[in-house]
């Protein structure tokens, strides 16, 4: 009565873990040759592990079914990771956001401890890559992988997503999934750069923004908002707030939309320009494109001279109130229009999966399939940053794997 967990990523080795503690024997197949590898490039190579809040607002930064996460995350919540993690000597610190890291901002702290874990329970790591579930009356009877068939009565698929192909979340999980009859929705790249329309970004690409507010619209209508930082790339845009930003716009698909960018969030438009007219009263006899330099970063300055429609070389005392109203509009909405997602190679992680409406969120156990469960980010759910992805794959693969445990008993 053997449990096969499919995918040593941090969902799969969390399963295999924690189907090990509820009295379940298990081993993992894994098809690359480095168990955790996705995990020591996760922020920045930092790894933000969770995010140091309730079960509530876990779920509202999920825009994708959150809800279907209610029971996993009240199972195995973002305090029951931290001292997870802490219990396997890796001390922990929360930064700003409420955002969770190693102390020795170094991820591979976490995917060691892990692997650490897993080899003190003595679960036998296998590399292969699997191509097949085999199942008999409708239960799971036997992986079957390039170099051997692997009869077990569980298998906890813990595959990964689409994104970053070269860690191995090549999508195979979804196409195993498929062939047991479930139904995956259509995957797309998430928490992954923004691409714009025109020759903006190139201009202004490196350029770093930091406290502004962005807001995205479609149809006139605001459909996402954020404050934080960003940075303009070759193609469009990415950065923490960028990348949330998809996260919510990729799910539906809502291009092209609006991007609008405040660059003075702090200050409403009367105020704002009380403080370019100070700016203004300083360089009175200066040229205008040469009298930003305390309101601007530079790089964006000859932009936003080009877009107020403003002479570079008018003097400051000759501007109108007419002329400096149009570039207190500029700084409070830049707009760039967004015309789609990066690649899958660029994503952090993909939005789509199996249909949650075929999982019984209280197990993770398929509705389809009796022995079959589901951990991680092949699961139709995805998350903002600021560790709430991880958090999801700690949470619904600890709660994957004590269910298959739990079965075995019966």
């Amino acid at each position: 009565m053997s449990i096969a967990v499919v995918g040593a990523g941090a969902a799969g080795m969390m399963a295999a873990i924690a189907a090990k503690d509820a009295g379940g024997e298990v081993f993992l197949l894994e098809r690359g040759s480095r168990p955790g590898f996705k995990l020591n490039i996760t922020g920045k190579g930092r790894c933000n592990l969770t995010n140091n809040c309730d079960v509530q607002t876990l779920i509202r930064n999920v825009p994708g079914n959150g809800r279907f996460l209610y029971s996993a995350f009240n199972s195995f919540d973002s305090a029951d990771a931290m001292d997870f993690f802490e219990g396997l000597g890796v001390p922990l610190k929360t930064e700003r956001g409420n955002r969770v890291f190693p102390v020795s901002d170094n991820a591979r702290d976490i995917s060691g401890a892990l692997l650490e874990a897993i080899r003190r329970r003595g679960i036998r790591i296998i590399t292969d890559r699997v191509t097949g579930i085999e199942t008999q009356e409708n239960a799971v009877c036997a992986v079957r992988g390039l170099h051997g068939r692997y009869p077990c009565t569980e298998v906890i698929l813990a595959t990964g997503g689409r994104s970053y192909p070269k860690t191995g979340s090549d999508g195979s999980g979804y196409r195993l999934a498929a062939a047991l009859g479930h139904t995956v929705t259509p995957l797309r790249p998430s928490l992954v750069p923004l691409e714009a329309k025109g020759r903006l970004p190139a201009r202004l690409e490196g350029l770093s923004l930091k406290n502004v507010a962005v807001a995205l619209s479609k149809n006139g209508k605001t459909i996402y908002n954020d404050f934080g930082e960003m940075i303009f790339t070759h193609s469009g845009v990415s950065g923490p707030v960028i990348l949330s930003a998809s996260a919510h716009v990729a799910r539906d698909g809502l291009f092209p939309c609006t991007l609008h960018i405040d660059l003075k969030p702090a200050l409403d438009h009367e105020a704002l320009d009380r403080r370019v007219l100070r700016d203004f009263e300083e360089n009175l006899n200066r040229d205008f494109a040469n009298a930003l330099g305390r309101l601007l970063p530079a790089k964006l300055i000859p932009v936003m001279v080009g877009l107020s429609g403003i002479q570079p070389h008018k003097k400051v005392n000759a501007v109108t109130r007419q002329e400096r109203m149009e570039l207190v509009r500029l700084i409070k909405d830049f707009t760039l229009e967004i015309t789609g997602t990066g690649p899958f190679d660029e994503a952090i992680i993909t939005a789509g999966g199996v249909s949650v409406k075929e999982i019984d969120p209280r197990t993770m156990a398929s509705k389809r399939v009796e022995g079959l469960y589901f951990a991680g980010e092949i699961i139709d759910v995805d998350a903002y940053t600021g560790g709430f992805n991880l958090q999801i794959a700690w949470s619904t693969g600890h709660c994957a794997g004590q269910s298959a445990a739990e079965r075995t008993k019966e």
